[in-house]
């Protein structure tokens, strides 16, 4: 009888992603072929120290337009948001593509709490966020961002989709396509999207560059020259 093998669960691969620093994954996935994975360098956690690692729950937003019936139009903000609280699960990040509008604050600290009490991880948007004080204080939370704004976002901005493809702008090119399940990971030196379909691979060579670059640093504490070390460890 063969051996019964069990998938690693969303929690558990998420441990091992955050042990995954930025620049070692964007060399992974460089090499693998895939170089425009990097979302522009303004959107990165706004508390520097902080690690993100997570499956993409995407949002899709834009300007909010008054038009006849604008009562009931404007009420279907909310149940959007109802929506994607619905959607997240413990290990998910909200990825939200914002349209665009530049001034005011999508998201802040309650609204944050409430998909962070259905197990997201965090949150990043191609645009501001409300209430830095409050988001700092959130557990296991993390918010990447091109910056905060008090400007409330209530008839200025509204949520229209839902686990749906979204398009966040890039380093490299234009935009970086996310799809409902790719990995987002995001540190100091920014935000990277990992596509589902080479998700495993793509962690499994991150690790053993990992490895490789923690022996080095390891050997060049104990002085070994960084030529010896380089030798042995083939890491700069």
């Amino acid at each position: 009888m063969s051996e019964r093998t069990t998938q690693p669960s969303i929690v558990e691969l998420q441990a091992r992603w955050d042990q995954i620093r930025i620049a070692n994954l964007y060399d992974t996935l460089d090499k693998m072929g895939y170089p425009n994975q990097c979302l522009d360098l303004s959107i990165r956690p706004l508390f520097p120290h902080q690690h993100l690692a997570g499956v993409a729950v995407t949002a899709r937003g834009g300007r909010y337009v008054p038009a006849e019936g604008d009562a009931e139009k404007y009420g279907k903000r909310e149940n959007y948001f109802q929506i994607l609280r619905d959607a997240v699960f413990p290990g998910s990040v909200v990825v939200l593509e914002t349209g665009g509008e530049p001034h005011t604050g999508k998201f802040g600290e309650m609204t944050s709490w409430g998909i962070r009490q259905g197990g997201a991880r965090g949150i990043v948007l191609d645009g501001q966020i409300r209430d830095r004080l409050g988001l700092e204080v959130i557990p296991n939370y993390t918010v990447c961002a091109m910056g905060t704004s008090p400007v409330e976002s209530a008839r200025r901005w509204t949520m229209n989709a839902v686990n749906v493809p979204i398009a966040i702008p890039g380093t490299l090119t234009s935009n970086v396509r996310i799809e409902p399940g790719d990995w987002i990971v995001g540190g100091p030196d920014g935000v990277i999207v990992v596509p589902q379909a080479i998700a495993m691979e793509a962690l499994e060579q991150a690790e053993e560059i990992e490895g490789r670059e923690q022996g080095m640093r390891e050997d060049l504490a104990t002085g070994m020259s960084f030529e010896d070390a380089f030798k042995r460890w083939d890491r700069a």
